[in-house]
Parts: structure tokens; sequence; C-alpha cells
């Protein structure tokens, strides 16, 4: 390869040909590399920005639906048609599948099976790259949850820091593979942590809003889930709009460069969240373009999305005022991930029919598999599920989402909506499970036609429908009703200020359970609610969540006993919205023996705690035994417990461990997830699910934000169904 540039020469070191190319580079080249940008209009409604004409020379594009074909087209010019061919990164918000849609990330963390995730987000990725050109999705996202009014918490996996990082990392091994080595494989494109960091503390849960929390609170559930992301190899982290103890965090070099570089070692590029460079001014940082751009290259933030705000850096060099060092250092962070990904020497896509590349029978078995896994049985009073389909003559489906194929793909669905005549809704699929039943339809609630709009606003009273769905409730052995909210009431700027039922959907159920025939909720949501005197009407209510492509027919199999359910609740449901915030991992209250409000009198705790989740199966857990094997001079703590299966049918149970600190100078959460595992068990059988804890994983959280173990009382807990008190001296 003589005469070949060192950058253009694989066998030479990332390394090696990052500097070359940056010596070669000019000003303008280099901010380029920088920014990115839309070709056209940006397809997410919730961003608004110029209609960008494409540019070869830019960092990457984001956004682009046009195909792979498409993408090549650009991709050449950029490669074969400028100076020196540096080819384009093409970023998606691949969040829960591309074309194959998965449940929802929150609904997969109450999966408690992050090895699902792995496999669904290897599917994702292997679609987008070959049927859009993808290399880059903006996820996971990792923020910890304790806000449901807050829209965006669909996209994370619930409340706890333990087990979003072990999700995070999961999503990372099946987005980019688990060697670095496999970045370049066909169908693995990079991974983005998001949104760095914070942003879920945004106060009323309002979207944008200001956060404001300490030191140990960012250290305790913030900044864990992305530490764990990172050391999977996430190659990109996106800033997030929110202020870090009142700095904005796209301007925040403590949190950029000290903790994400300084501490965790991180090596690939940020990016910032849509226009957050410009919003600055929004946020009375400063609204000069100048202030803006050093602000946030200094502290560490090396692309800006979409709004061109770097166009200025040539000029900044010019003037002296912008460092050639700090501008070759982000660079060179956006060309390592390239040369990461292999863009280098293929650039391009093949060009493969949708049929070929997308929803391939064994992506939607696992779609399927996600989504029953997914699903949370909350209640079932009397066994009324299993439904015997032997037993059912007359099937009354009622509902606003009996029919909806979008309710089932939720938010961020992607090019998933044009599969929506794909998806198989609940009506779809009955006749299947109940093939000698008489199904009746009736929605008796009528939704208007903007699915972004809150539920109750979406959906109206009908005094005739309603009438008509009782008509059928009547003549019908069994009524299921599917209730919850729209597809899209969750995800960005979908905050809601009361997170209970539309009143129609409440006036319904009031009127079927009128009926008195047993009575099955399907709630389809991505996010907790709060309708807990409603759901008293209810017989039973199993929380589908948004199960994607496949979750009418995950539905049906759990309502009919093909499938035991075994999701446990990732988030904590509150009673109602003035108990926000509400989550497992709080501080003990000071004082017991007295309601937390005075209108919720006998009902304190939330209405479903963290974890909670039934089965058609029982479980009996024997007693947790320690013990403790010193290495040098330290105790590695070793917990066991042995689950039995004591019901008729097989069925999984997940062994959530907490430990609680009992003796802090700092005090401590009641409870903190240190473990958990999924085990699959058939009428009889039982396994030991075992535990390791060294030392520092009994360390306590400080107030300045470090861990210090102190010697002192424990208690470790099996799913709060069986614990062991131990010292450690």
């Amino acid at each position: 390869m003589k005469n070949v540039p060192v950058y253009k020469n694989p066998k030479k070191s990332v390394e090696a040909r990052v500097r070359d190319l940056l010596r070669r580079m000019t000003v303008e080249e280099k901010a380029a590399q920088l920014m990115q940008r839309t070709i056209g209009r940006d397809v997410n409604p919730e961003n608004v920005g110029p209609d960008h004409p494409f540019d070869p020379t830019v960092g990457s594009i984001l956004t682009f639906t046009a195909g792979a074909a498409a993408r090549n087209a650009f991709q050449r010019i950029a490669v074969e048609e400028t100076r020196l061919g540096i080819p384009i990164i093409w970023g998606y918000d691949v969040i829960h599948g591309w074309r194959t849609c998965f449940p929802v990330p929150l609904a997969q963390g109450c999966s408690f099976d992050p090895s699902l995730t792995e496999k669904s987000c290897r599917v994702a990725a292997e679609e987008c790259w070959a049927d859009g050109g993808v290399d880059w999705t903006f996820s996971p996202m990792v923020e910890v949850g304790h806000d449901p009014r807050w829209g965006r918490n669909v996209e994370g996996y619930g409340e706890d820091p333990f087990t979003n990082g072990r999700f995070a990392a999961a999503a990372v091994r099946g987005y980019q593979g688990r060697r670095p080595s496999d970045l370049k494989k066909p169908g693995r494109i990079a991974a983005c942590l998001k949104h760095f960091v914070g942003y879920s503390a945004c106060e009323g849960g309002r979207d944008y809003n200001y956060t404001d929390f300490s030191v140990r609170a960012l250290r305790e559930w913030y900044l864990p889930p992305f530490e764990a992301g990172v050391r999977a190899g996430a190659r990109t982290v996106m800033s997030s709009f929110n202020c870090v103890n009142g700095v904005p965090a796209v301007a925040n070099k403590e949190m950029l460069t000290d903790v994400l570089r300084g501490e965790w070692g991180f090596g690939g590029f940020v990016v910032s969240d849509w226009g957050a460079v410009s919003q600055l001014s929004l946020q009375a940082f400063s609204s000069d373009p100048a202030v803006q751009t050093l602000a946030t290259l200094g502290a560490g933030n090396d692309m800006d999305m979409a709004d061109d705000a770097f166009r200025n850096v040539p000029d900044l060099v010019r003037a002296g005022r912008l460092p050639v060092r700090v501008l070759d250092r982000a660079v060179a962070r956006v060309l390592r991930v390239k040369f990461e990904l292999g863009l280098f020497e293929n650039p391009y896509v093949p060009e493969l029919p949708r049929e070929k590349t997308c929803r391939l029978p064994a992506s939607l078995d696992l779609a399927a598999e996600c989504a029953r896994s997914c699903a949370v049985l909350l209640k079932n009073e009397g066994g009324v599920l299993p439904l015997d389909p032997k037993k059912v003559k007359r099937l009354a489906l009622v509902g606003p989402y009996v029919d909806s194929p979008l309710a089932h793909l939720g938010c961020w669905r992607g090019m998933c909506s044009e599969e929506h005549a794909e998806t198989p809704t609940l009506f779809d699929e009955a006749a299947r499970f109940f093939p000698g039943a008489k199904i009746e339809l009736e929605r008796g609630v009528v939704a208007g036609a903007n699915e972004c709009v809150a539920t109750a606003a979406y959906e109206k009273p009908d005094r005739a429908a309603i009438a008509r769905a009782v008509r059928a409730a009547r003549r019908a052995d069994v009524v299921v009703v599917a209730l919850g909210e729209t597809g899209r009431s969750s995800g960005e700027c979908r905050s809601r200020r009361d997170i209970c039922l539309s009143p129609a959907q409440e006036a319904l159920v009031d009127a079927l359970a009128a009926t008195g025939k047993p009575l099955v909720g399907l709630v389809l949501a991505g996010r907790p609610l709060a309708f807990p005197k409603t759901a008293e009407k209810l017989d039973a209510m199993l929380w589908l969540w948004q199960g994607g492509s496949r979750g009418a027919q995950a539905a049906w199999e759990l309502v009919t006993g093909k499938a035991n359910p075994s999701g446990r609740l990732a988030m904590t449901f509150p009673r109602a919205v003035g108990q926000i915030p509400v989550y497992y991992n709080a501080q003990p209250r000071c004082r017991t023996g007295y309601d937390e409000y005075q209108d919720l009198v006998g009902e304190n705790g939330p209405w479903f705690p963290f974890g909670a989740g039934l089965s058609y199966t029982t479980f009996e857990y024997g007693k947790v035994r320690l013990e403790c094997a010193m290495r040098n001079a330290q105790c590695a703590m070793k917990a066991s417990v042995r689950v039995k299966n004591t019901g008729k049918r097989a069925g999984a149970e997940t062994v959530i461990w907490y430990l609680s600190d009992l003796e802090s100078t700092s005090t401590q959460p009641a409870r903190r997830v240190v473990g958990f595992e999924k085990v699959f068990l058939e009428p009889g059988a039982a396994e030991t699910v075992r535990l390791a804890l060294k030392r520092k994983d009994l360390a306590a959280m400080q107030p300045d934000g470090t861990r210090r173990f102190e010697p002192g009382a424990f208690e470790l807990s099996a799913s709060l169904r069986a614990s062991a008190r131990f010292e450690v001296p």
C-alpha cells in the first residue's frame, strides 16, 4: 500500500490514522466534523430547525429515513467527491427497534432479564444498519426515573440505579458487540448513553425543566448507570438539557471531562442533545454564540446536534479565542469512533430487499418473547386468570385500545410506524386464541385524531358507546377491557400533570363492572399510572406496557395461560399524583405509625411497589444462607437462597437481592438492589440462587458522593421473602 495515506491504511493503528488525518485537515474541515445535521426537515415533531441542504463534509447526519440506497448515494459523495473522503456517521433514535418493534425500555426493565434486551438491541442494530444505513443509535437512555409524570421514563429501565446499569450494559453489548473489535462487523452500530446527566430529575416531571440535586444524589442515583454503560464500551454519550449544580450539562466540564473521561476513562465522543448549545441562551448562560461554542467545546462536548452552533469555530480559531488543541481534541474523538466503526474501509451498506433484513420470523418471535417477559400481573382475584378458551363461548372486547396497533408500538417507534398495518391488535389475535367463541368488539370510548395529546383530551365520554359496550358485556361470559394511554402519550415533551385514567375510561369501567361479569383489565401504557379506585372494579389487571410488534400475541398467551406472567415492576406506582416522588430506595422516615397523608388514611405506601408482580404459580423461599470468605484480610460475602415452585404450573421467579445498612453515620436508603436473577422452574422444581458481595458493595454513600465502608450490622433480603442479618467488623 505504497503512497497510501496513513489514515487510509487499515493496517495502521487507529491513533496513528487519527493523527495523520488531523494534520491534513483545514480548520473548516475540522469544524464540519463537529456538526450534525439533517437532510431537509427533521422527522421528529419535537425538534425544530432549518431545512438543511446536504453538506458532504459534515460529521454526521441524523434521522435520515430514505433507506440504504439513498444513504449510500449521499455517502458516496462524501467519500468519493470531497478532498479527504471522510465518511459520514449516520445517526437515528433507534430506541426499541427499527422495523421489528420490541417493548418500550421501561417494560424491558420489568423483565429483569438483560439478556433479552441485548438480543433485541442486536436485532435493532442489524435491521437499521441494513435497511436504513444507520451506524449510530441515540440509545440506551439510562436515566433513573422517580417521577412518572415525566414522559421520558418510558425510554429508561426504571427507578433503580443497579438495574439501569445492568440493562445499560446489555444494550451497549447488543448494539456494539461484546468486544471492541466487534464494532467493525456488519450490523454493529455505535451506542449512545443519554442524557448525561440527571435529566430525569426535572422539577415536577416537567420536560426541559431545571434540575437540582445533591452531590450524593448524583453519585448514588444518576451516575452509576452511565458508568456501567461506559464500562461496557459505549462509544458515545449525549449531554443533556438540564443543569448539574447550576451549570448546564452541555457546558459542564466537571461532568464531561473530570468524571466521564478522568474517572471512567471514556474514549469516545460526546454529542449534545438537539439544539442544546444554542439553547444556552434560554438558560441565561449566554446568548453569545461565541461564548456558547467556547464553553461547550472547552467542557468536553465534541459534536453539536442539529443547530449549526459550531459553524463559528473557524473564526474563533483565527481570532485566537479557540485553541487549536481544543478543536483537535474534539475532532480526534469523532474520527476515532469512525475508524473504530470501520467506516473508512466499509462506508456503504448492502442494498438488500427489506424482506431479507427486517421483521424476520426469528426477530418477531423474539419480540413476542420479550413482550411476554415484560408484562406484569398486578391483580388476579379469585384466580380469574388464566382464561380457559374452551369455557369461553362469548367474549366481549372493550376499550379504546382493543383494535389499536399504535398503542402497542408506543413512542419513539421510528420506522415501526410504517409497519403498523402489520402489527396485530388484541382484536386481530383474539380469534386465534378463542377459536370457538363469539367475539364482540366495542370501544366504549370515542378517541380523537391527535394521538400525541394527553389521554384525557384524546378521549371523550360517549353514553351511546358505553351503552353498546354494556350490552356486549351482558351477553359475554367474560369481558376484557383494554385501558391505558395512547402510544404517544409518553415520550419526549409528553409530561402529564395527572397520571390517572381518562374520565371516559373510568366511566366505561364503572359501567362494565355493574354488569357483574368477570372483568379483566389489560393496560397498555408507557409509564406508571394511578387509578386504584377504578382498579378495584377489575377482577384481574395485567400491565402489558407497550409491547411492540407482537404485544397482542403475548397478551393473549398470558391471558389464556399458554405463558405465565413473570414481569416485576421496575418503577413504583403511586396511589395518587400527590405522592410523587415515591420510590423503593428512599430514606426511611424518622417517625412511624403515622399516615403519610391525611387523605390516604390506612393506605400508607405506594399503590404497587418496585418489584411487585404475580404469577399463576407459587414460589417458596428457603432461608438466606451467608458465608464469609477472607481474602486479603477482607471478608467476601456469599449468599444463597433456595427457591421452589410449589404450584401446578411452570413459571419464572425473579429473585431481587436487597441490602440494608442498619448502622451508618450517614443514613442510608431503607434498602437498595445489589443483584437480581430470573430463574425458570417446573412445578415442584427448586433452584439455589447465589449472590457474591465484596466489601466495597457494603460501603455507605457519604454526603460528598464517596462511598465508605463502616463496620456494623446489615440485612440481606431475597425479594423481601427471606432475609438474614449479619455483622461485618
